[in-house]
């Protein structure tokens, strides 16, 4: 295995400290082909929208990317690292999904570190077979080649449950770098808090919330802990994120600002969380078991102009009936949830 190339600490500083990382859709023309004007159209919205990262090749990217026949994952890999390369930011952090069985994963996570990713997003998606023991030394052998963020996913689009000891034994990992909290499940997401606490490296692992359901609460929570400082999510990597980021981007400082002791931030916040958790719903397609939560996603960016339609790889991923019908509810019920105007005057730029 090939050392992986010299990072630079501040994208790892900068995800430690906790930033804002949309999940990176995939931009796909009508005949399935990656349209890679759209798809740099959006890494540029995304960063230029304030976000201190991308997470790519993950679920909203779709894990059909990851099928060898598809051909796509390395010129998307590779399109985004080098859109994100021009934007001239160098703490942006750039994370790459992972999945499969240990040896695919390492073969990915080691692409990643080729193309200059810092960090693998390491999905259990294609690894139903290993048991936790066996996912943790997955981990390792991926943790020897890019840091490692975990990823608790949800059994409706891949996961599987995991117990509060998995999470133990993952934090206490020197290669873990944080974990993406995303069961859509209170009480999973406290296994998770729970079991990094028991850990001797609770104080080096970053929490995001990965939770589209609970973005606020998540946000605004801070979880004592027997024998330490309190744990926080110090940022997101959300799906959700990956639409009106501008508007997500602001949610995270006031969030900060709210924890903080800011009493207007925490009633700004409050006022809006049950808003986007009915957003959410809607573009996720909750009420058909997120069938539909790709093309959701896709259908408010086609909206906005950054797509051409909502074309996914799989032809089994459509709007859901109905769906359409819950979105254009929630687009006029919450126009302060979106940044349409901040779109509009930058798309031109974008797709240029």
């Amino acid at each position: 295995m090939a050392p992986a190339p010299r990072q630079s600490p501040a994208p790892l500083n900068r995800f430690r400290d906790g930033t804002a990382i949309p999940a990176h859709p995939l931009a796909l023309d009508s005949r399935l082909r990656l349209d890679e004007r759209r798809q740099r159209a959006l890494t540029r919205y995304y960063l230029d929208a304030g976000a201190g990262g991308i997470a790519v090749a993950v679920h909203t990217t779709q894990f059909a990317i990851h099928e060898p026949h598809r051909g796509l994952l390395r010129p998307v890999l590779e399109l985004a690292a080098t859109t994100a390369a021009e934007h001239g930011d160098p703490g942006t952090v750039l994370v790459a999904g992972a999945c499969g069985d240990t040896g695919q994963a390492v073969e990915e996570a080691e692409l990643a570190a080729g193309l200059g990713y810092h960090a693998v997003l390491l999905a259990t998606y294609g690894a139903g077979a290993l048991s936790e023991d066996e996912l943790v030394e997955r981990a390792a052998a991926v943790g020897a080649v890019l840091p490692v963020i975990g990823f608790y996913l949800q059994p409706a689009v891949g996961g599987r449950s995991l117990s509060r000891g998995f999470w133990t034994r993952l934090a206490d990992l020197p290669s873990l770098l944080g974990i993406k909290v995303a069961p859509f499940d209170r009480y999973a997401s406290l296994d998770v808090v729970l079991g990094v606490a028991a850990s001797g490296r609770r104080a080096d692992v970053a929490l995001y919330t990965g939770n589209d359901d609970h973005i606020v609460g998540d946000l605004l929570s801070t979880h004592p802990v027997d024998g330490g400082d309190a744990l926080e999510f110090v940022g997101g990597l959300l799906g959700q994120w990956s639409v009106w980021t501008h508007s997500a981007v602001r949610l995270l400082k006031d969030a900060r600002r709210a924890r903080a002791g800011d009493h207007t931030a925490m009633r700004e916040l409050l006022a809006v969380d049950s808003a986007l958790t009915d957003a959410n719903g809607a573009i996720f397609d909750v009420a058909s078991g997120f069938l539909g939560c790709v093309p959701g996603i896709h259908e408010v960016l086609r909206r906005q102009g950054l797509l051409e339609g909502l074309w996914c790889l799989e032809e089994k991923e459509v709007l859901s009936p109905g769906q359409l019908d819950e979105i254009d509810r929630i687009w006029r019920a919450y126009p302060q949830l979106r940044d349409d105007a901040f779109v509009a005057e930058h798309i031109d730029r974008w797709l240029s």
